[in-house]
Parts: C-alpha cells; sequence; structure tokens
C-alpha cells in the first residue's frame, strides 16, 4: 500500500513540476509575443506582425498541453471510467496538426516571397529573430526532459524547436540579405526550414494518431511481452492480449491466462502484474481460466485451450 502510495505522490509531484514548467513558457512566448507586435507596429513591418500572429500559435499549443494535463489528473466519473486521461493523446494530435499548418503556411509565405522579393531590413529581422532563439530556446530546453516520456509534451517541445529552428534562419537570412542585398534568400531558407520540420513532425502525427485508435504504444515491445508471458511460472498459455494507451504516459492492457488451478491464481496474478509493469503497463485486468475450461467472450468468440 505504501508503495502505491508512494507511486501516486511521485507521479503528482511531475505533474506538478511540468505544469508549473509549461505555465513558465506561456507567460515567457505571450510577453514575446506582445514586444514582437509592438516592435513591428512601430516600424510598420508586416513580417514581424505575422510572425508575433505565428508565436501566439506557439502559446496556443502550450496552453493546449497545459490543459491535456490538468484534464488528466481528474478523477474518472460514471460516464469517463478512466478519468480525462486520453485527453493528452487528442492534444498532442493536435499539436502535430497544428505544425504541419505551420509547414504549410511557411511554404506558401516562401513562395509568396520567392515570386514577389519586396527590399527588407536585414538587420531588424536578425535582432528582432535573434530574441526569438532565446525565448523559443529556453522553452524547448525547458520541455526537453519532459518530452522523453510524453507525447503530448513531445508535441509542445517539437513546436518550440521549430520556432526556434526557425528563428536561427531569419537571423541568418537577415544577416546574408545586409551583404548581399539578395532579397530572395529568406524565401529559400523559408522551405529548407519547412522540409526539416515536416520530417520531425511525421513521426509525433503518426504515433498520435496511432494511440487515438487505441493501437500499441511504441516504447511497448509486444513480441518481447508475449514470450515473457509464455514463460512466466504457472502459466499454462495465453489469449485475447489487448494493450492500448490510456494517456501519453500511462497504458493498460487486458488478457486471459490458462492456468491448472485456480488455487495458483494469486501468485500468478502478482508475477504477471510485476512482468506488465516492467514494460510500462500499469493498468492491467487478467481474467483466469483453467485448462479443462473452454474461453468463449462474446465479442471474440470460442477459443480453445492449448499448450504453449
Amino acid at each position: 500500500m505504501s508503495h502505491v502510495h508512494s507511486h501516486a505522490h511521485e507521479h503528482h509531484h511531475v505533474i506538478e513540476s511540468v505544469s508549473t514548467t509549461l505555465i513558465v513558457c506561456i507567460l515567457l512566448n505571450l510577453l514575446f509575443v506582445i514586444v514582437e507586435a509592438g516592435i513591428g507596429f512601430a516600424y510598420h513591418s508586416l513580417g514581424l506582425l505575422s510572425d508575433a500572429g505565428h508565436n501566439l500559435s506557439d502559446v496556443f499549443s502550450l496552453l493546449l498541453s497545459l490543459f491535456a494535463i490538468r484534464m488528466a489528473t481528474r478523477k474518472g466519473n460514471r460516464h469517463f471510467t478512466y478519468g480525462y486521461k486520453k485527453s493528452t493523446v487528442l492534444v498532442s494530435l493536435a499539436n502535430a496538426v497544428i505544425l504541419l499548418i505551420a509547414v504549410g503556411g511557411i511554404l506558401i509565405e516562401s513562395i509568396y516571397k520567392l515570386r514577389n522579393a519586396a527590399p527588407i531590413s536585414g538587420e531588424a529581422i536578425s535582432w528582432t529573430a535573434g530574441v526569438g532563439i532565446i525565448i523559443n530556446g529556453t522553452t524547448a530546453l525547458l520541455l526537453m526532459k519532459g518530452q522523453k516520456n510524453d507525447l503530448n509534451i513531445k508535441g509542445a517541445f517539437l513546436h518550440m524547436a521549430m520556432d526556434t529552428l526557425v528563428s536561427v534562419g531569419v537571423v541568418l537570412s537577415g544577416i546574408l540579405i545586409s551583404f548581399t542585398q539578395c532579397y530572395i534568400i529568406d524565401a529559400f531558407i523559408g522551405m529548407a526550414i519547412a522540409l526539416i520540420i515536416l520530417v520531425s513532425t511525421w513521426k509525433l502525427l503518426k504515433e498520435s494518431l496511432y494511440l487515438s485508435l487505441d493501437a500499441v504504444p511504441e516504447q511497448v515491445q509486444l513480441e518481447k511481452l508475449e514470450t515473457a508471458l509464455s514463460q512466466t511460472p504457472g502459466v499454462v498459455s495465453w489469449h485475447h492480449l489487448h494493450v492500448w494507451a490510456v494517456s501519453t504516459t500511462e497504458n493498460a492492457a487486458t488478457l486471459h491466462i490458462v492456468i491448472h488451478s485456480l488455487t495458483d491464481m494469486e501468485d500468478t496474478k502478482h508475477r504477471l502484474k510485476q512482468l506488465l509493469a516492467t514494460y510500462g503497463i500499469s493498468h492491467s485486468t487478467i481474467e483466469f481460466e483453467t485448462s479443462d475450461t473452454p474461453c468463449c467472450d462474446t465479442s471474440e468468440g470460442c477459443y480453445k485451450q492449448t499448450i504453449r
């Protein structure tokens, strides 16, 4: 019982830590949007105003991630028995879609600039983008640790890493434009950045879409798990194994286990729970059957018991 309480306390601490990090990131980026928009109005720069609008979408993305994390902490009810943990998966999918829309926007803007290369101030672009590197880079660093084990945070991290990359590209284009007066450089750098972002976003989109369809989470090695189940002492055979994501950080499983005698059930269940936990599955429902009892799951039909 103390272990369960300790795990719950640790999980709550992680949630609070990530939430605080996201709030700091939101405030930093909102401040940058206000400053950039102010400079854009002062210098009548449509480019800076457009970028401020784009950075405002970053704030929205971070707010979505914070909302999902907060929703995931809410307890289940009669309508949502698992709670609202799945919202983290839906938000990671939304962030992936937002990133793809941003890529499309960058490509459209780059093609427009390629056809209509207008004179721009390289110095003004570089200085403003330099501030963007600091803000977006700091935000990405703050999110870097959490993104390794949480697809929702990974989406926010990729968003900020993308913007850091965009800012670096803008600084480079600003410097080159200042020296060469070749304004189409900005368009080519924009296209290159868009392609890089597309490659990094594709995996996030695929993972998020799979999890929203209750696919086996990428970190769960199903073949190894199946082998380990067969080798567990007390297990005669197993079937009807289903693994899915409850949230971007928690996985669940259901399975049927065949044992020789029901007297072995508790010991076998304890071993299986420990095994599933090592594969990142924290929620599991195990149904036990004996060798001489046929399984007739109404959703999957009868299953003939066999010795594995």
